[in-house]
């Protein structure tokens, strides 16, 4: 099984290599880990994958070939929601005029404020209706109903308004391999590569020699420093929730980004920016870097782009605590800001089409703390994006 593991993973266009496969047979018969799914796993993956571009990919074949052993790829841990709460057992079909006879709790406090007592007061589970936490009604807390403002404890997005999901999620990785639709990508990101000579003077300038040697008379030889791409690129990826329809226009620019700039970092967040970001979608919770380490790690001379579709609930961008998933002690505009003073030359591409903004107000409010520079990811919006950054020293 372990070779057919290996074949899989170079199918895959995983280098793998028959080494790495022997000091993975060795760790093993050493019994460098315990014996659990979760360990072999890491192990697997620490052996073979030398590029975080590449875990996806070895996810989708671990998975394959250990199909039937393992039940899923470690990792994914269910919440501590009872499970049969969570399973929506009916949905509850509602008409435009009961929709407009839902009303929204209030602010953020209040709606907090309301979950916690219901949580106190609520023995047991409950279906339909319109207070207690449950499925298929129009409680705001719950899942698999309607109401304009709620709080969605486990089930799936159905109309995408939650202002707070309560389950763990597991995001994935993309894949910087992926091969491109098109070329016009790339050669709309070329507009802002800045090319410049840095180094030891170790490559020999022919023009300039043959200047020489024709005013000189004799063999002039002249050197320079070798030509290479001076443009330096931070790059954040919105991941998971409503960015799942555009995860291969995501991973298209993704690959482009990573060919085109030498000088590149990526991160990923989900909705709105706080105070951490990381590499690795399947380690979010336990491998995050801290934001403040990113701004003060990497010069003000770095490009920044963001990349998702700026819809989420209001509350995740102005309020603390706000965050999907997490309690945030600072609001996400804050973050923002912070990162558009260290970084002026910061952009926004935005997957949905232009004419589409208006309608979200947390679109709007990403725009205000931006200034306005928010592009569709389109190769219109490339373009006039790569011009916005070039103009930016």
């Amino acid at each position: 099984m372990l070779l057919n593991f290996l074949d899989e993973l170079r199918a895959a266009g995983i280098p793998a290599s028959v080494k790495e496969h022997l000091v993975l047979l060795d760790a093993l018969e050493r019994e460098a880990i315990d014996r659990t799914p979760e360990s072999f796993y890491y192990l697997a993956r620490a052996t073979y994958v030398k590029d975080e571009g590449l875990i996806d990919r070895f996810d989708q074949v671990f998975s394959k070939v250990f199909k039937g052993i393992f039940s899923e790829v470690p990792g994914n841990v269910a919440g501590d929601i009872p499970e049969d709460w969570l399973r929506a057992v009916a949905e509850k079909f509602l008409t435009p005029e009961e929709m407009e006879k839902i009303k929204s709790l209030g602010d953020w406090d209040e709606i907090m404020e309301t979950l916690k007592k219901r949580l106190e007061e609520q023995q047991g589970r409950h279906q339909g209706g319109s207070k207690w936490i449950g499925t298929g009604g129009t409680s705001p807390f719950g899942n698999s109903g309607y109401n304009p403002e709620g709080v969605r404890i486990g089930g799936e997005s159905k109309h995408k308004r939650a202002i707070k999901v309560w389950e763990k999620r597991e995001f994935q990785n993309l894949d910087s391999t992926r091969e491109l639709g098109t070329r016009n990508i790339k050669v709309a990101l070329r507009r802002l590569r800045r090319f410049a000579r840095e180094g030891a003077a170790e490559e020999l300038d022919l023009d300039a020699t043959i200047e020489g040697t024709a005013k000189r008379g004799f063999l002039d030889i002249h050197m320079r420093a070798e030509r290479r791409n001076a443009v330096k690129l931070l790059l954040f990826l919105d991941v998971g929730g409503s960015m799942d329809p555009h995860i291969k226009l995501t991973e298209e620019l993704f690959s482009a980004a990573t060919t085109e700039f030498k000088n590149m970092e990526f991160f990923y967040f989900h909705n709105c920016l706080y105070e951490g970001a990381w590499k690795d979608n399947r380690r979010r919770w336990s491998e995050r870097t801290r934001t403040w380490d990113i701004l003060h790690k990497y010069g003000h001379d770095y490009k920044v782009i963001f990349v998702g579709d700026a819809a989420m609930s209001p509350y995740e961008i102005s309020h603390p605590g706000g965050s999907v998933e997490h309690m945030n002690e600072e609001a996400g505009a804050v973050w923002l800001d912070r990162v558009t003073r260290t970084y002026p030359a910061t952009v926004w591409l935005n997957p949905e089409k232009r004419e589409y903004w208006d309608y979200s107000q947390s679109n709007k409010m990403i725009r205000q703390v931006l200034d306005q520079r928010m592009y569709p990811l389109t190769l219109d919006g490339l373009d006039e994006a790569m011009r916005e950054l070039s103009r930016k020293r």
